[in-house]
């Protein structure tokens, strides 16, 4: 069998058709690797404009930050000043805050907004300061310590003494008063509203005058008296006759004055002195002085019955009958006595009113303003 020839069988033909093949099984492998078309592209941001972003922001937050301010308190000496009012003003930021400085003169404002500030310290007896400054974001500022100074304002001070003070000043002033510069004049006011006396300086003028040096010669003077006239006859003559008189004498006068003067005055809450009047009609005043043997003022300042002075003279007559003679003691001359001594202060009031203010060179002075009032 004779062999075919390929190359004859592929003719101008089959070359044509081959190439068609090619071409069409080329668009198939074109078209499964074309990638679908990408979308556009955000624009890129510059790193240097991101950073200089978060800068900002960070800036921001920075300039808000709260800080804090302190500092201390001293006077000139520099000791620390406690309890001084310490006042933060920050303008519109924030309204006003107050602390009080501590023991050791420390104060402290915490949270507060960055700015200028002004500090207020006021502490009394010093003089009010201030001072100011600006915080800058998140400071804990130290101010310079605070030196403040005594203030300058001059206070009026009103002493006003003590009722017992004043009455202190007043015996002290009744104390000078001598009839003749020498005679003990001590239980006489001439200030109609002196201050009353109390119990402690009852006893203290009944004192000074019991042990007064003239009072021992007017004792003595007495008991010559009532020798030359054989008073007491029980007691003789001679000097121990005399030495008996003088006895009964002082201790009559000393349980007179402290019985009448000072304790039943003080249980009582009674004056014993006699208060000069020396206005009104010599009528009123003759009036006054007699009145005032029997009546007296009270430590509340009311005229009431004497019933110190009566009862003081009826206890000293009583204890008298220990030492008396016997011929001459007894109820009767107790009190036939106390009349004769109501009768004695009465004589002597009348000399105060009248004749003893003139002989008294060293009398306190009474207040003319108050002349006129509480003798009445």
């Amino acid at each position: 069998m004779a062999r075919t020839n390929r190359s004859a069988v592929l003719g101008p033909a089959s070359f044509a058709w081959l190439g068609i093949s090619v071409l069409l099984c080329g668009f198939p492998m074109a078209a499964g690797s074309q990638q679908p078309p990408a979308a556009p592209a955000a624009p890129s941001v510059p790193a240097d404009a991101r950073g200089a972003a978060a800068s900002t922001g960070q800036q921001e937050t920075d300039a808000q930050s709260p800080g804090s301010i302190s500092g201390t308190l001293v006077d000139q000496s520099g000791a620390a000043l406690a309890g001084a009012r310490v006042k933060l003003t920050c303008g519109d930021r924030s309204p006003s805050q107050e602390v009080m400085s501590n023991d050791e003169g420390e104060f402290s404002f915490a949270g507060i907004a960055p700015g200028a500030f002004q500090l207020t310290i006021s502490l009394t007896g010093f003089a009010t300061q201030t001072t100011s400054g600006t915080l800058r974001p998140g400071e804990m500022q130290i101010v310079p310590q605070i030196s403040l100074t005594v203030s300058a304002a001059i206070a009026e001070i009103h002493v006003v003494p003590t009722p017992v003070q004043v009455a202190e000043d007043e015996i002290k002033e009744e104390e000078k008063q001598r009839v003749l510069a020498f005679i003990p004049n001590f239980y006489v006011s001439y200030n109609p509203n002196a201050v009353p006396l109390n119990a402690r300086q009852k006893f203290e003028l009944a004192w000074k005058t019991t042990v007064d040096p003239v009072s021992f010669g007017l004792i003595g003077f007495t008991a010559g008296v009532q020798q030359a006239a054989n008073n007491f006859s029980g007691y003789g003559q001679g000097a121990q006759g005399y030495g008996k008189r003088y006895g009964a004498a002082f201790a009559d006068s000393a349980t007179s004055t402290f019985l009448g003067n000072a304790v039943f005055a003080s249980i009582l809450k009674q004056d014993p002195r006699y208060f000069y009047k020396g206005t009104g009609s010599k009528r009123s005043r003759l009036l006054y002085a007699i009145a005032n043997a029997v009546i007296c003022k009270g430590d509340n300042g009311r005229w009431q019955a004497n019933y110190s002075g009566i009862l003081g003279s009826l206890a000293s007559g009583g204890i008298s009958n220990l030492y008396y003679p016997a011929s001459d003691r007894g109820a009767a001359l107790v009190f036939e006595n106390t009349l004769i001594g109501i009768g004695e202060f009465a004589a002597a009031n009348i000399f105060q009113e009248f004749v003893v203010r003139r002989l008294t060179p060293n009398r306190a002075s009474r207040d003319p303003s108050k002349s006129d009032q509480g003798s009445h």
